[in-house]
């Protein structure tokens, strides 16, 4: 009988720098009087362009949730940021028969060196509240597993 062990934290390697330009598109559909509104302040020069006003109120209402969110990365175990794994460190899991939870709120990244099968035996379950980058390879691999 095979024992595995569950891990939330593997020792890592520290995390690629994010780049303040590093984004994921988002596309909204907004009702035309609210969108003329808008235009309207970007007019006026309260705002640079569309983009900056609704940037700003996302950020108001990330603010104004603050403490909703501390409580509940805390509340689910979440890693708040960026988290990456490598080849190595899936690769020292697997040498150690454990296994992988990863739950982030941010981005979590799997080196593109990683194979479909090294991800399958070290990674269980795969939660993230953001963005996930891995080839589509590992990605389709996991497909079952992401949440």
């Amino acid at each position: 009988m095979e024992m595995r062990t569950q891990m939330t934290q593997p020792t890592i390697q520290p995390p690629l720098p994010v780049k303040a330009n590093d984004t994921e598109k988002v596309t909204i559909n907004l009702g035309l009087v609210d969108l003329g509104q808008i235009d309207l302040l970007v007019q006026e020069g309260f705002y640079t362009n569309r983009t900056d006003l609704i940037r700003t109120a996302i950020r108001n209402q990330l603010v104004a949730h603050a403490d909703v969110i501390r409580q509940t990365v805390t509340r689910k175990s979440l890693v708040l940021g960026l988290q990456h794994f490598s080849r190595a460190d899936l690769e020292a899991l697997q040498a150690a028969g454990q296994t992988l939870r990863i739950q982030v709120l941010g981005l979590a990244t799997i080196a593109h060196d990683v194979t479909p099968e090294l991800a399958l035996a070290t990674i269980t379950d795969i939660s993230v509240l953001g963005a996930l980058h891995a080839s589509p390879a590992v990605k389709a691999a996991l497909a079952g597993r992401i949440h």
